[in-house]
Formats: structure tokens, C-alpha cells, sequence
């Protein structure tokens, strides 16, 4: 079991009060426990299982206007004392900054919110080999399929955020993933895919059965691809891997980014950078959602944020640091987002495969290949081509370029929004990208 809140808030005001004693104006103390548990299968064989059990502290010290920061897995008293002589050390010799702070006091979260993150249920490895064999039978039963991996992990987490100003808050979450990949052989070629499934409750993983065979057949169908040349067309992502384009996004209205002048979005807030049909939405609160969370990082508390409506961009992801840089509050995102999404589009799937008669649906990108300085984009991809909405054959060795500038502007939404990720999407669109092919 994971450590208790008393023991971690225990250890945080240790932390709290001693550095208060040594010197520092302020403090902020983060200190918590997961366990994690694996077990890997391969070609339907037990291949290995393991377990961790992480205990650390991250410790912050303040000294007027300088800063600096410590951390351990050592959360002996004796150490501590040794963590934070150190630190305050540091941070003496450490050069003002004069927009180090703790966040604004009226900003900081009042509450936890009950949203349902912690499955208390502990799966025995027993029960995680039963579940792997049978999705590894699954996935391997076409003769087609050569080789097979998956695995089965239980994460469970506690923590604690305090600091001088009386913030002491934390929460235990939990997740349970399972994943499939599976490998595929035929005269021409040889391929790869994979599904998988991960939840905050063991009860809403996907059938094992059922994981295993769409691995299968997603693999299955990618056999045999066509080499296809050089042209300008619609691209679709799938939504797998849709989500991609909503990272580079947030990536390009992060507060860091804007405040460094690295960002092509910098300056745009009020302008139109979608179309009008696009809108973009950050929702911490989603009961049992991957990404929701009641606080940031420095403990400011979350509200749901219309980052695009209607095509306009209405706001960054702020953080204390870079907000004071830019004159602006926090809005409770230091670490990222929390539940991101493109809300649905007006079109089904199928209206949306019909609209062009002749398409790439893209089911996997390789490389980053988004500079959010530039706005431009190039990855490797491989997929589908499409015609009069039908999948003719597989396709590969593919690069798609364009500028998310022009990317934004062009895109459009099918309505099959799903939320299995903390960020996600539905099946996207993008009109005149170009493709460089054989």
C-alpha cells in the first residue's frame, strides 16, 4: 500500500518549519509514494514481472527573490536536515530572480474534489498472467501474426503539495494499463501496431479478448503496403494519433514559450487561429478522467478553460513564473493541461472519409516534427490511401509537411469523440497538406 497522507504531511511540515528556521522567506515541499506493477508477456510466455516502490521529496526554497530546489528518496529526518541545510545554501548563492515567487495565496486551491481517481483494488500477478494469456491467444490466432508482446501495469500513487503559506492538499490516484503489439508477416512485408487500454478502475480496462484481436487486426491490415508518390492532398489522422496536433498546441500557448518569444501563437490571443467551427477545451474535473486533477503543481486551483471558441484563442497556459513575466495570472496550468480535447465536429466518420474522393488516412507519425518557433510540421507516417471514401491499400515510407499556421486554418472535425487519453480527439481532417512519397 502506498504511504498514508498523515506520513507525507508529516514529512512536509518537517520540511516546512526547519526551513523556515534555517532562513528561507518561503517553502514548497511536494513529497509522495507510488507502487507500480508489471508483467510482461511475449509469444504467449511469461517474459518478466516486476515491482517498484518509489518514496521522494522535492523541496523549494525561497530567500527573497532567490530560488533554488533539492530532491531525494531519502525521507529520513536526518537527511532531510542535510536536504535543506543544502538547499538554503544554494539558494543564498543563488542569483535574484524577480519573478520567483509562490503562487498568489487567493489563487490556491480551497479543496480536493471527490472525482473518483483511486481504484483501491490490488490485481495479484496471478490474475495479471490469466488476463495476458488470454489476450495473447487472442491476438495470435491468425497464422498471419509471427509475434506478440504485451503487458499488464497497476500504478498506484499518493502526494502531498505544501507550502509557507498554509497550502497542504494532496490525493491518491491510480491507473491500469494494458497493451497489446503485435507483428504481422506476409510475403511482401512485415508490420506492427498495437491497442491498448488504460483507465483510472480496473473494471472499465477493456476484454482481453477483444484488446488482442484489434492489435491483430490493426497489424493485419497494414500488410503488403504501396509506395505512392509525391502530391498535395487531404490528409486524415485517425484519432489515435489525432491528439498529436492538440499537443503541439498546447506546446505553442504554453506561458514558457510565450514568455520566451518561442512560440509562432505569441501575441495571438483574440485572433482567429482555427476556423470557426473549432473549439478547444482544458477540463480538469472529468469524474475518473486521466488528466483531471483539483490543483497544479503549486497548488492553484483548476477551472475548466475554453482555450478556442470558436476559432479564437482565448488563452495560454499560465504558470506564477512566467504569468508575472507576462503580467498575467496563473490559470492553474504549471505542469501542462489536464483533460484536453477538441470538442466533436458536425460530420460522422464516414461523411468525413466522402468529402474528398480521393485522401490519406495517416495511423502512425514518426518523429516529433513540430517546431512551435516556425509553426512548421514534418513527420514520417505511414496509412491508407483512400478513395470515394473507401480504403484501397496500405501505404508507407511517407513524409507529411505543412505549417500548423495553415494546418489550424484547414482543419476539420468528425463527431467521434472519445476520451480515452488525457488528451484526445476525434478523427481530424486537414486539407492541402504535401506529401513527399517514392
Amino acid at each position: 500500500m502506498v504511504k498514508d497522507q498523515e506520513y507525507l504531511e508529516n514529512k512536509a511540515s518537517y520540511c516546512l518549519d526547519l526551513a523556515k528556521k534555517l532562513g528561507a522567506t518561503d517553502t514548497s515541499v511536494n513529497v509522495g509514494n507510488s507502487i507500480s506493477e508489471t508483467v510482461n508477456f511475449r509469444n504467449k510466455k511469461l517474459d518478466e514481472s516486476n515491482r517498484s516502490d518509489n518514496l521522494g521529496i522535492d523541496i523549494t526554497t525561497y530567500i527573497g527573490k532567490k530560488k533554488s530546489s533539492i530532491s531525494s528518496s531519502n525521507l529520513s529526518n536526518d537527511n532531510l536536515n542535510i536536504l535543506i541545510e543544502k538547499c538554503i545554501e544554494t539558494t543564498k548563492n543563488t542569483p535574484e530572480d524577480e519573478f520567483n515567487s509562490l503562487p498568489d495565496k487567493n489563487l490556491l486551491a480551497k479543496e480536493v474534489k471527490d472525482l473518483n481517481l483511486y481504484d483501491d483494488t490490488h490485481i495479484e500477478n496471478d490474475n495479471k498472467v490469466e488476463y495476458l494469456t488470454r489476450l495473447e491467444a487472442s491476438a495470435s490466432k491468425d497464422k498471419k501474426i509471427v509475434n506478440t508482446e504485451s503487458s499488464f501495469v497497476e500504478d498506484k500513487s499518493n502526494f502531498i503539495l505544501a507550502n509557507s503559506d498554509g497550502f497542504c492538499k494532496g490525493y491518491k490516484t491510480s491507473s491500469f494499463v494494458a497493451s497489446s503489439v503485435a507483428v504481422a508477416k506476409d510475403e511482401i512485408s512485415m508490420e506492427r501496431d498495437y491497442e491498448y487500454s488504460v483507465k483510472c478502475h480496473l473494471k472499465d480496462i477493456k476484454n482481453a479478448e477483444d484488446l488482442g484481436k484489434k492489435a491483430a487486426d490493426l497489424t493485419i491490415r497494414k500488410l503488403s503496403p504501396k509506395k505512392i508518390g509525391s502530391e498535395k492532398i487531404a490528409i486524415i489522422f485517425d484519432k489515435r494519433i489525432a491528439k498529436g496536433i492538440l499537443g503541439s498546441f498546447a506546446s505553442a500557448i504554453s506561458s514558457s514559450a510565450i514568455s520566451r518569444g518561442t512560440s509562432f501563437l505569441k501575441g495571438k490571443i483574440n485572433d482567429r487561429i482555427f476556423s470557426e467551427t473549432i473549439n478547444i477545451t482544458d477540463k480538469p474535473d472529468i469524474f475518473k478522467g486521466l488528466g483531471s486533477k483539483s490543483f497544479d503543481s503549486e497548488g492553484v486551483k483548476l477551472d475548466t478553460l475554453n482555450l478556442v471558441e470558436q476559432g479564437i484563442l482565448k488563452h495560454y497556459l499560465i504558470d506564477t513564473y512566467n504569468g508575472k513575466k507576462l503580467d498575467l495570472k496563473s490559470n492553474g496550468r504549471c505542469g501542462g493541461t489536464s483533460n484536453l480535447y477538441f470538442e466533436n465536429g458536425k460530420i460522422s466518420f464516414k461523411d468525413l472519409l466522402n468529402l474528398n474522393s480521393k485522401c490519406l488516412y495517416i495511423t502512425e507519425t514518426i518523429g516529433r516534427g513540430s517546431n512551435i518557433v516556425t509553426g512548421d510540421y514534418s513527420v514520417g507516417a505511414t496509412g491508407f490511401l483512400i478513395e470515394n471514401g473507401e480504403f484501397k491499400y496500405p501505404i508507407n515510407e511517407i513524409t507529411i509537411a505543412g505549417n500548423l499556421k495553415d494546418m489550424f486554418q484547414n482543419l476539420t472535425l468528425a463527431d467521434d469523440l472519445e476520451f480515452e487519453y488525457s488528451t484526445n480527439s476525434p478523427t481530424i481532417m486537414i486539407d492541402g497538406m504535401v506529401v513527399a512519397g517514392k
